[in-house]
């Protein structure tokens, strides 16, 4: 079983249709780019998943730019996708797995462990000459049956009580100028959750967009945890995707038990009446 990543090598020997392959590939600014280049070319056998139409809710305005479905329907997507329970899973984007983190993230969420990334995504997979195939695929589809581990998710509501709590640290996985401030492209404010620490997500992979070593990212974690332990941390990003690659890194180094925020800064910021801080973190 794998549980975190899954090397290139690994998944083309797993073509015979034993594992589900998902492509997560997807652009913030033009939701429809990842199902064209799906269709354009994707790993034989994989089906798609869109991170907007299969892996979040109806955003309302009030719950974050990508909400996370309720447990039913994430039962029906994961179940449409042909995934049953002790299903291999493999999932992968346009690179670094950003958006195939969530994906896994959610199947965690919802107790199956056999969901793995794969390393280095479609870039590496093309680089390396491999095979393509191009058009739409589905699977049967499969009776999947979760259950959720609640105690890897905390509610806005949660957060809010949690602010100035010193034995939990709250940390975002966006970029440096977004967690200051200085630049928000995305959300209608910019800042970041007071008390919060940056762990932009980029910082868990190579310039190729493989993963760094597990002694690496520990060593970078234990930094950014400044000495508490990973159960004591509640990760977050823009709309609860990044923080998923953040939680991904954490667990194949086997730093366990940080939870997800998910309607993370696109719902806090939603409600004016939430505390705001900008610049960098407080020493």
């Amino acid at each position: 079983m794998f549980r975190t990543l899954v090397s290139t090598e690994t998944l083309a020997e797993h073509l015979d249709g034993s594992w589900v392959i998902v492509d997560c590939r997807y652009d913030l600014k033009n939701e429809a780019w990842g199902r064209e280049q799906y269709l354009t070319g994707h790993v034989p056998g994989a089906v798609y998943a869109s991170l907007s139409h299969d892996l979040s809710a109806p955003p309302s305005g009030t719950n974050g730019r990508h909400p996370l479905p309720c447990a039913e329907d994430m039962e029906a997507t994961f179940g449409r996708l042909g995934i049953a329970s002790g299903t291999q899973v493999v999932a992968y984007d346009q690179d670094a797995g950003a958006y195939a983190s969530r994906l896994w993230w959610m199947l965690r969420y919802m107790g199956h462990d056999a969901a793995a990334v794969l390393e280095g995504g479609w870039a590496k997979w093309v680089r390396e000459r491999r095979a393509v195939r191009a058009g739409e695929e589905t699977r049967p589809g499969a009776e999947f049956r979760g259950r959720r581990r609640k105690e890897l998710r905390v509610l806005v509501d949660q957060v809010q009580r949690l602010l100035g709590d010193p034995s939990v640290l709250l940390v975002d996985a966006r970029a440096p100028e977004r967690f200051n401030g200085t630049n928000e492209p995305l959300d209608r404010m910019p800042g970041h959750i007071p008390g919060a620490v940056n762990h932009f997500y980029r910082r868990n992979v190579t310039e190729d967009g493989g993963m760094l070593p597990p002694d690496r990212l520990r060593e970078q974690f234990s930094e950014t945890l400044g000495g508490r332990s990973p159960d004591q941390v509640v990760m977050y990003c823009g709309s609860g995707v990044t923080a998923c690659h953040n939680l991904l890194a954490m667990e194949h180094a086997g730093l366990h038990g940080t939870k997800l925020y998910a309607g993370s800064w696109s719902e806090w910021s939603a409600d004016p009446n939430r505390p705001v801080a900008t610049g960098p973190a407080a020493s």
